[in-house]
């Protein structure tokens, strides 16, 4: 049987031109989240199974890639359970592992950590434009910080970065946990039903306000308590900030938690005051966010150029906790990468560079002493800072010049024996 040429599905091996761009993406988040005093770790791309399937990471734990026990502890013929299997799965993403991270290191590490994470995560999901099942995520988050610095901070950085790729009238879509936990008690929803309700409610931009009303209803949640419910979003439509704010404490009056409320304006009011890039921050009270270890503010990124999230994140400050027993501060942001590298490939965007690239077309036949001096030369243009390719002359020069004038090298030189 012939071997496959093809990847493996979801996955997708990367051409030079792809890679170049992915090369410097990465190197700009290094550079622009280090000027806000981020540190990059590393953590292994494998993590324990029951870390990854304690309940906190949503629907995310239904497409986690399971890794058998291996040599004597794999016992195939007595097996009675998934769990006498398995042992370990690829990380889904990269807040699990760091908070394994922190807990496992945090008196070796300043407080509070600023950390960079730039690493491959996997999901068995079904693959499409921008989405894959093994794709690179960069995250930052604070740990240690309870107080809003680490929201501000983190919109701050990662609109920056957005800023220099280019990116321009982009929403950042922000609510918060307790908010929407307030407004469901508000309408007389049962605590025990929340997660479900959620669930129905992250549909209103597919569904509109309607279609979620319908499905709470088929869902068999009391007529009252949706009409109640639905009534919060009518009032909301068309305010944002301040005004959506006040609408709320108006009408929900003792019901909607003064922190809360206090936690939005204060993020608003740093944000606005001090950021750089063309954004709007936009209040959304149907914002979800479907991890289920979120514990207050949470975020998304929203980017015209794709029509949907590329980015977010938010605070999970009882994670570190289900490791340690006693729960840290806890808050990060997450971009798009792979959605942002195709955007970028799609716009045609060509990585700045430094000098020029410049082609060496070598004569097949040259002696040595001409050779050596084509060497000298090449060796001179990239000390002043140039790429310099040199290559063989083909017999079909015409083609090759095509194909290097399209790989970006502007200057094509021609050496003969």
């Amino acid at each position: 049987m012939a071997l496959s040429k093809k990847p493996v599905k979801g996955m997708k091996d990367v051409l030079p031109r792809e890679m170049e761009i992915r090369t410097y993406v990465q190197g700009l988040i290094r550079d622009t989240y280090k000027g806000y005093g981020f540190t990059q770790i590393e953590t292994p791309c494998m993590e324990h199974i029951e870390n990854l399937t304690n309940k906190q990471g949503g629907e995310n734990e239904k497409l986690i890639f399971k890794i058998l026990k291996r040599g004597n502890k794999l016992d195939l013929a007595n097996a009675q359970s998934e769990a006498d299997l398995v042992d370990g799965g690829l990380r889904y993403d990269l807040t699990v592992p760091l908070s394994r991270y922190y807990s496992e290191h945090a008196n070796e590490l300043p407080s509070p950590f600023k950390a960079l994470q730039m690493g491959n995560v996997w999901r068995a999901d079904q693959p499409q434009r921008g989405r894959f099942r093994q794709f690179m995520q960069c995250d930052i988050d604070i740990l240690g910080e309870p107080s809003n610095l680490a929201e501000i901070e983190l919109i701050l950085a990662t609109t920056t970065l957005l800023g220099k790729l280019n990116f321009k009238n982009f929403n950042i879509r922000i609510n918060d946990r307790r908010m929407l936990k307030a407004m469901a008690s508000y309408a007389g929803f049962a605590e025990a039903d929340y997660d479900s309700i959620f669930i129905i409610l992250d549909k209103m931009d597919k569904i509109g306000a309607d279609g979620v009303a319908k499905e709470l209803a088929e869902a068999g949640y009391e007529a009252a308590a949706i009409e109640k419910y639905m009534g919060l979003f009518s009032g909301l439509s068309g305010k944002n900030g301040a005004e959506a704010l006040a609408f709320l404490e108006s009408t929900m009056g003792e019901a909607l938690p003064e922190a809360c409320r206090d936690n939005l304006s204060e993020i608003f009011s740093g944000v606005n005051a001090a950021k750089t890039a063309d954004f709007t921050l936009l209040f959304d009270p149907t914002l979800v966010r479907g991890m289920s270890y979120y514990t207050g503010t949470i975020f998304e990124v929203e980017l015209k150029e794709f029509g949907s999230s590329c980015g977010g994140g938010g605070r999970y400050d009882e994670m570190i906790g289900k490791f340690t027993g006693q729960n840290t501060p806890a808050c990060g942001f997450s971009i798009g990468f792979e959605r942002i590298i195709t955007i970028l490939l799609e716009n045609g965007f060509t990585v700045p560079q430094p000098g020029s690239k410049v082609a060496f077309l070598v004569e097949k036949g040259m002696d040595r002493e001409q050779t050596d001096a084509v060497f000298v030369q090449a060796e001179e243009l990239r000390r002043a800072g140039n790429t310099v390719l040199m290559v063989r002359m083909a017999k079909n020069k015409k083609f090759q010049k095509e194909q290097l004038t399209a790989d970006g090298y502007t200057e094509i030189k021609e050496f003969f024996k």
